[in-house]
């Protein structure tokens, strides 16, 4: 879904740090960590994400804000270790400082009282599933809840997210194009749903896409190509909705499922994965 509004933007100073206030390893390779950032904490909302730098060598990465606690000051991050600089970032432990954290970032998701809604979400991205499912039922939806994963131990805050939604279900992919094809087309047949949010890796979304556009179903995508600056300045991020080029950053992360080119996006994608296998390899032999 897109927003017409402007996105708000707050870049903090660059000499102030944000303290690692808890850490906990909830897969093999995904991490929660919550941290200190009180201006983030009290503004953001789901959907929206921080873009932060380990130190003054580190490149920029975004991450989605898995929940704020505007009481304690603190933000919560799921990071999954995918590349040199995230596993570096896992690196790091309780009470240790994160240079520079910019954010809240992006527009918010819409959350409005629409009936019963279908929220899907894999991976690092199950904590942002929840932080939004959260929301949608405080409106007063009925939520139901499908995460998928690979292995067992992919499906974390299972007690959690049963605890916030009337229905949870948990889903094992065979592949990254086919596994919850199947599930998924039992759970739309059965039951009616007023609007699907999906979150989490492109090849999942696409397949949640496909079959709520043959049931007709309005359909929101949570999109976080490669990032730069989180600004729309770099393009990075950069999506085709509709025909038209769309910055992630900017214009989303929210957008209509049923508009994205989903292909190329994950095309797109694709470009930068041996350069970052190319980096951890090089990361594991301390040569980076």
């Amino acid at each position: 879904m897109e927003h017409n509004h402007k996105p708000c933007y707050l870049f903090l100073n660059e000499q102030q740090k944000y303290k690692i206030i808890d850490k906990v390893q909830v897969t093999p390779h995904i991490k929660k960590f919550d941290v200190e950032a009180p201006a983030i904490a009290s503004r953001g909302k789901p959907g929206q994400f921080v873009i932060l730098r380990i130190d003054e060598e580190s490149e920029r990465i975004p991450i989605t804000l898995g929940d704020v606690d505007a009481f304690s000051g603190t933000i919560r991050l799921y990071v999954a270790e995918v590349g040199a600089t995230t596993k570096e970032l896992g690196d790091l432990r309780i009470g240790d400082n994160i240079l520079n954290v910019s954010g809240p970032l992006g527009n918010p998701t819409e959350v409005e009282k629409l009936g019963q809604i279908l929220c899907v979400a894999n991976r690092a991205f199950i904590g942002a599933h929840l932080f939004l499912a959260k929301a949608l039922k405080e409106a007063g939806n009925k939520v139901v809840s499908v995460t998928c994963g690979r292995v067992t131990d992919d499906f974390y805050l299972k007690q959690e997210i049963r605890n916030v939604c009337d229905e949870a279900f948990t889903v094992l992919e065979d592949s990254e194009t086919q596994g919850i094809s199947d599930f998924l087309k039992k759970l739309l047949d059965e039951n009616k749903f007023e609007h699907v949010h999906t979150i989490g890796s492109v090849s999942m979304q696409k397949q949640v896409s496909q079959l709520t556009k043959s049931h007709s179903i309005k359909t929101t995508a949570s999109l976080f190509p490669v990032m730069v600056d989180g600004t729309g300045m770099c393009g990075a991020c950069r999506v085709t909705v509709e025909g038209s080029t769309r910055f992630a950053c900017i214009h989303g992360p929210d957008f209509d499922a049923h508009k994205v080119d989903f292909d190329e996006l994950i095309t797109r994608m694709r470009f930068y994965t041996p350069h970052e296998k190319i980096a951890m390899v090089l990361q594991d032999k301390n040569v980076i």
